[in-house]
């Protein structure tokens, strides 16, 4: 794509969260996870607009404090913590087309969950998006345990997979090794009219590229845990959190 994409800012966040009750409104150095996100996705230089898709009233109260435009409440069959993030999006997207006969050429899920992604992060993934024609860009991170050390217990306590992966790695130069990366919840960049078309975030695997990401601004907050560890970074200074400054 030569020219710059037009592309919608989804901030999802329904009001219930078994792992961390009233996750999405919690706050970490005095910011909600939904202000980090809508903070950083307003800095991008390609957010045309950013709405929110929520069943939470309190939820679209503060996306809409952050400069989220509240169109719609999601509803409560896409509110379970069964519904899909496809259906989310292609909700969202049939919404937009419907009611104000328009279109993007893209739509940038955010995930409060994942709250510290950068300003400099989202305009990297439509910088990428475009480089390499993509239907799909997702933020990534280095796992921190190989996947040659991870595998299945058989029925009486066998590690006979694992101890099969070390002994095929005998063979292999550690330095040889790629480090391995997964999913980190930070970004999702969806070509609009590949989602219509497949329904699926993850469809074409030739299109699909990830955009890797360091530890820190990588964190994922899916327990108590997880939101100790974040609180301590930022208050510890080991985060930058300049781009959150208002």
């Amino acid at each position: 794509m030569s020219r710059v994409p037009s592309v919608l800012f989804l901030l999802v966040g329904r009001g219930g969260s078994k792992g961390v009750p009233g996750k999405n409104l919690r706050r970490i150095g005095g910011l909600s996870l939904i202000g980090h996100k809508a903070i950083a996705a307003k800095k991008s230089s390609y957010c045309d607009r950013m709405i929110v898709s929520s069943d939470s009233a309190e939820i679209q109260s503060e996306a809409k404090r952050f400069g989220a435009e509240v169109l719609f409440t999601r509803p409560a069959e896409l509110a379970t913590d069964t519904a899909s993030s496809n259906d989310v999006i292609l909700h969202a997207i049939e919404w937009i087309e419907k009611t104000e006969g328009r279109s993007y050429d893209a739509i940038m899920l955010l995930e409060p969950s994942s709250p510290f992604a950068s300003p400099k992060h989202f305009d990297e993934a439509v910088r990428l998006f475009c480089e390499r024609d993509a239907d799909l860009v997702v933020g990534m991170r280095e796992t921190e345990i190989s996947s040659d050390f991870v595998g299945t217990l058989g029925d009486d306590g066998s590690i006979s997979t694992i101890v099969e992966n070390l002994l095929r790695m005998q063979k292999v130069r550690r330095q040889d090794q790629k480090p391995e990366v997964t999913m980190n919840g930070a970004l999702y960049l969806i070509r609009w009219r590949a989602m219509k078309e497949t329904g699926k975030v993850y469809s074409n695997p030739k299109k699909s590229f990830g955009l890797v990401m360091d530890r820190l601004h990588s964190i994922e907050i899916e327990t108590l845990y997880d939101l100790a560890f974040a609180e301590f970074a930022v208050e510890r200074g080991l985060l930058d959190t300049s781009p959150w400054q208002t």
